[in-house]
This record gives structure tokens, C-alpha cells and sequence, in this order.
């Protein structure tokens, strides 16, 4: 895990997204042009909380979050989703 130069404010966290599917279930490759989103990824740093809210996620943890929540960001050359705890469906 790489040390990443940003910090989120308050509720929100930095999440590195996974590689998109690169083939079907029977083997068939997917276009760049169609493939999805990925809805799953690892979070690489998080915020201090709100005042009454701690967060419940922490680095490291694999979550699954919205087809299209988050701001992507790019650090250091390399792509993140910026988003707020709320938008974070589970963690895996």
C-alpha cells in the first residue's frame, strides 16, 4: 500500500477504484469502449469523521459504493474516486 499525499476533510474518503472487467464470465473480451463502471474498490485514506459521526471505514478496507459516486481525482499520477462515507454501500 502506497502512501498517498491527501488528506479528505470531515466524512469523506479517498478510494482507489478496481480494474474494470477485462472479460466475461464466458470468456469473451470487453471492449475499453464497454466496459462498466467499477462499483468496488480499496480505501487509501479517510477523513477525521464529523463531530457526532466517527467514521466506520478505515484504510485498507475493500467497500462497495454507486455506479456513479465520487469525483475522480487524479494523485501522483495515479486515479482515485474522492467521495463521502454516506455513498459507500459496504464493506467486503
Amino acid at each position: 500500500m502506497s502512501e498517498v499525499s491527501i488528506r479528505p476533510l470531515q466524512d469523506r474518503v479517498l478510494v482507489e477504484a478496481a480494474a474494470a472487467e477485462e472479460k466475461t464470465a464466458g470468456g469473451i473480451i470487453i471492449p475499453d469502449t464497454a466496459k462498466e463502471k467499477p462499483q468496488k474498490g480499496r480505501i487509501v485514506a479517510v477523513g477525521n469523521g464529523k463531530k457526532d459521526e466517527p467514521l466506520t471505514v478505515k484504510v485498507g478496507d475493500e467497500v462497495l459504493y454507486g455506479k456513479y459516486a465520487g469525483t475522480e481525482i487524479s494523485v501522483q499520477g495515479r486515479d482515485y474516486l474522492i467521495m463521502r462515507e454516506s455513498d459507500i454501500f459496504a464493506i467486503l
